[in-house]
């Protein structure tokens, strides 16, 4: 399915969950939130700072906090999207029903505040990549994919480093070293194919 490029697109495109979408939509349009599509899905923030997004998946539409992380969660709906992700917390809806409108406002409202206050949880920089041993073996042994990570970002080597150390296996380990020593070699990070989309 192509990326949506405004917001009613991207609701014709997710039908079976529109009135979860449209319900959420309405409840942010009634902020001073501007709405936008970025990632292919409906963003809601002001000026350079994303506030809240709301996306579509198989079982659920989810709103994205991008702060959640400073959200008080007196009814225990938040969650991490990822063991590793920090900032961000989501709020899982499977029907219209779940949308109580008062209650998502008051997360809504205070994610606004939050943001207006500056609360920012920025992502860690300066901290040393950790490179798995199996991942720096495969590297001295290739000097032009050696020559291609180390001119890479320091969060380009840690998608890699992250991505080899997280298998649990030797052999997976190995094998996910041999997949993506050619495209370190093309200095091409791992999730660059879902950059700027």
């Amino acid at each position: 399915m192509p990326r949506a490029k405004s917001v009613d697109e991207y609701l014709s495109q997710n039908e079976d969950w529109r009135p979860v979408l449209e319900k959420l939509r309405k409840i942010l349009a009634s902020t001073e939130l501007e709405e936008s599509i970025k990632w292919g899905a409906p963003c809601y923030g002001f000026g350079t700072k994303n506030v809240i997004g709301l996306a579509a998946f198989q079982r659920h539409v989810s709103l994205w906090f991008h702060q959640g992380v400073f959200l008080a969660d007196p009814d225990g709906v938040l969650q991490a999207a990822q063991d590793k992700t920090k900032a961000m917390r989501q709020w899982r809806f499977h029907a219209p029903k779940d949308v109580v409108v008062k209650r998502v406002r008051d997360y809504v409202d205070r994610a606004i505040e939050n943001q207006r206050a500056g609360k920012e949880l920025a992502p860690s920089r300066g901290e040393e990549v950790e490179v798995p041993s199996e991942l720096a073996a495969a590297l001295a042994k290739r000097k032009a994919a050696q020559k291609a990570f180390s001119a890479m970002t320091p969060g380009k080597q840690r998608e890699y480093a992250e991505h080899v150390a997280s298998a649990k296996r030797e052999a997976t380990k190995l094998a996910r070293v041999e997949k993506i020593l050619p495209m370190i070699e093309q200095g091409v990070g791992l999730h660059d194919k879902y950059r700027n989309c």
